[in-house]
């Protein structure tokens, strides 16, 4: 990947950074309301953490399909030694651009991946490639799907925060009548939209989607969702 050519895969790296970031910071913020005495909303901290790790992987697994493993009992032990060696190479590769290219010059390669001709570049680069395409093409779906659930987070911080601030308590309103949400990533399926990709159309109900369906996001199974609670301040 040319890190110095902003395109989706950029864009997928971007979101993957962005997203690892957000794991760690609300952990972090989840130990300071630990030690505040206020578990609830270290729960809660915890709890989004997690979900932003799904996200996190549902990029990488995008940006990196050679390492995604299906069936490990089918590999050979040549193929998993291969898929290891993959990960080495590049976790090697990271820390090597860190000290000889990201800390020295940061400022100046930002200034560059900003460059005014990249979307020019990018459209040349999508038509190279089939394959290319439509992993960006399900990168932008993801993206999409992930625009609502991170609205939910700021929501349930923005309740948090109030209650807080002594205006009342943390709760769930009533849930919205055919959005369900993903208890593991957070996405929320909306039967207006449904899950084109997947061959459910708009205006399916969660409820006549087929039981091996699963999250786009996360992979996990149908079961997996619940209806969807908006968070909601409840008085003291």
């Amino acid at each position: 990947m040319d890190l110095s050519k902003p395109s989706t895969q950029a864009n997928l790296e971007a979101a993957f950074g962005g997203e690892s970031m957000a794991n760690r910071k609300y952990l972090f913020f989840a130990e300071v309301a630990k030690q505040l005495g206020h578990n609830e909303l270290a729960k809660l901290f915890r709890d989004t953490a997690n979900q932003e790790t799904e996200h996190a992987f549902a990029h990488f697994r995008l940006l990196h399909p050679e390492l995604v493993v299906d069936n490990p009992a089918s590999l050979s032990d040549s193929q998993k030694q291969q898929v290891l060696a993959r990960c080495l190479e590049l976790a090697i590769e990271g820390e090597t651009y860190e000290y000889t290219t990201m800390y020295p010059e940061f400022a100046a390669q930002a200034r560059v991946d900003r460059d005014s001709g990249a979307e020019a570049e990018f459209a040349g680069q999508i038509s190279e490639s089939q394959e290319h395409a439509g992993v960006f093409r399900t990168a932008a779906t993801n993206f999409g799907l992930l625009e609502p659930v991170e609205h939910h987070h700021a929501d349930r911080y923005s309740v948090a925060l109030e209650a807080l601030q002594g205006r009342g308590s943390l709760g769930e309103a009533a849930p919205v009548a055919g959005l369900w949400i993903c208890k593991v990533c957070g996405v929320i399926y909306n039967p207006a939209v449904g899950d084109p990709d997947s061959g459910i159309a708009a205006g399916t109900a969660f409820e006549a989607i087929p039981d091996d369906w699963s999250c786009p996001i996360c992979g996990t199974r149908k079961a997996n969702f619940m209806p969807y609670r908006p968070a909601e301040l409840q008085a003291a």
